[in-house]
């Protein structure tokens, strides 16, 4: 059963997330090409080839979806801009139309009461500057400042929070080493340096945006609990580096200035000249820190080349995704996120599960999103209970998407989507949460 909202702390905030390319249709509103255009017009990248050329059609059900924000009795809608939608080059010339629909958006949400946060980049990069090199080019810092002044300029004013870059380990990692999302490489040259460059261009939004007057400045990065496989010292050392690349490596730089140890035998010789001198700028000052958690990963070792480590399947109840459901590792993370970041205002900016939801006589019973959520909101109250400065739990996702090289299979959502008809329709789990948060 879901806790109520009368559990937490007073002031307390929760919210639903989403992101552009997922939800808003990227063929409407003068958007530019995205490398996650091309990626999944490449055969053998995507589900189906699919994309998020009309996904959701959030472009134009926008008051529809807020609609059901205000229904649900969140507090906060955590959304994204597509840097193509508002600069279809990436760079230069501004696309009225995209920077009018995210004006309208963000009155939307005041005029319901929601408090609108704001992540700059959810991975949408416009495809020019990927023909530079993306982000493995040390201009992409200067390129995504000035993207962010565009969206301050218009936007800043009416924003309750604002984060340059959703999950930076996806940006850099999974995109440039795993090759599993856009733009599908497998290089660690091209890895460590979209890796730091991630850092450096957040830094410089960070920057530029307190600059603008954008006020409650945050980061947001993912995490998953890494364990060991076994109770060898292998097992142990693989774990210790999954942890370091997956966990350590970002918290590390915004917080300390400096990258774990474990990866830089690795790492430093594909790293850009003068890297150590960007923590100046990687290191701004926050105002709070956002943790998107999901699962544990077991970790052993293996043979081959560095890291030399890969998953092993563990015991515990999966989700559609394959991952383990683990609320334990979520309390772990809010401890460690305070031993980095003092006592900043934490906030879970992304928790929930994907699961075989099927719509059934106007309904869809998803008791197994109920019971996920209410664990991982057992582990929130425990660790405030310890004293961690949580302030606030958003759930992934407001809605069925586009899940990237997964196309539409998998179903995060607390309202389902019909991809043929667009129709919304609340889940099971959509009306608990509402009654709990009843004010």
């Amino acid at each position: 059963m879901l806790p109520k909202r009368s559990d937490f702390p007073p002031g307390f905030l929760f919210g639903a997330a989403t992101s552009a390319y997922q939800i808003e249709g990227h063929a409407f509103g003068g958007a530019g090409s995205t490398h996650w255009d091309t990626f999944a017009a490449t055969p053998g990248n995507v589900v189906r080839a699919e994309n998020g050329a009309r996904a959701c059609d959030h472009y134009h059900r926008w008051g529809e979806d807020l609609d059901l924000l205000q229904g649900g009795n969140f507090d906060v809608y955590r959304f994204s801009t597509s840097w193509a939608r508002v600069m279809p080059e990436g760079r230069g010339a501004v696309n009225p139309e995209g920077l009018d629909f995210y004006d309208r958006l963000v009155d939307g949400m005041l005029e319901r009461g929601l408090k609108p946060a704001l992540t700059l980049y959810h991975w949408e990069l416009p495809s020019p500057l990927a023909d530079l090199g993306g982000w493995r080019n040390r201009d992409i810092a200067g390129w995504f400042g000035d993207f962010a002044q565009v969206v301050a300029a218009r936007l800043g004013d009416r924003l309750w929070s604002a984060a340059p870059i959703n999950e930076p380990w996806c940006v850099g990692w999974l995109s440039h080493f795993l090759g599993h999302h856009a733009p599908g490489m497998r290089d660690i040259r091209a890895t460590a340096r979209a890796m730091h460059h991630v850092l450096l261009a957040h830094g410089t939004a960070i920057g530029v945006l307190r600059s603008a007057g954008v006020k409650n400045l945050g980061a947001v990065c993912n995490f998953e609990y890494a364990q060991p496989a076994d109770a060898s010292p292998e097992a142990a050392a693989a774990a210790r580096l999954y942890d370091a690349y997956y966990n350590r490596f970002f918290i590390s730089g915004l917080f300390r200035g400096e990258y774990p140890a474990e990866l830089m035998p690795a790492f430093a010789p594909h790293l850009p000249e003068g890297w150590q001198d960007d923590f100046a700028t990687i290191r701004a000052p926050l105002d709070w820190f956002g943790l998107n958690y999901y699962t544990r990963k077991l970790i052993g070792p293996t043979g081959g080349p560095w890291p030399a480590h890969g998953e092993v399947e563990g015991p515990l109840p999966k989700t559609d995704m394959g991952w383990e459901i683990y609320p334990e590792g979520l309390h772990h993370f809010l401890h460690m996120a305070r031993d980095y970041s003092g006592e900043l205002p934490l906030f879970v900016t992304e928790n929930g599960m994907a699961a075989p939801d099927r719509l059934a006589a106007g309904t869809v019973h998803d008791a197994d999103r109920i019971a996920y959520l209410a664990a991982h909101l057992a582990a929130c109250r425990r660790a405030i209970a310890e004293g961690v400065p949580l302030h606030g739990y958003f759930c992934w996702s407001l809605l069925d998407n586009y899940e990237w090289s997964l196309g539409y299979d998998k179903r995060f959502g607390l309202v389902h989507v019909d991809f043929e008809t667009l129709r919304r329709t609340p889940k099971a789990s959509y009306h608990a949460l509402a009654a709990a948060l009843q004010r």
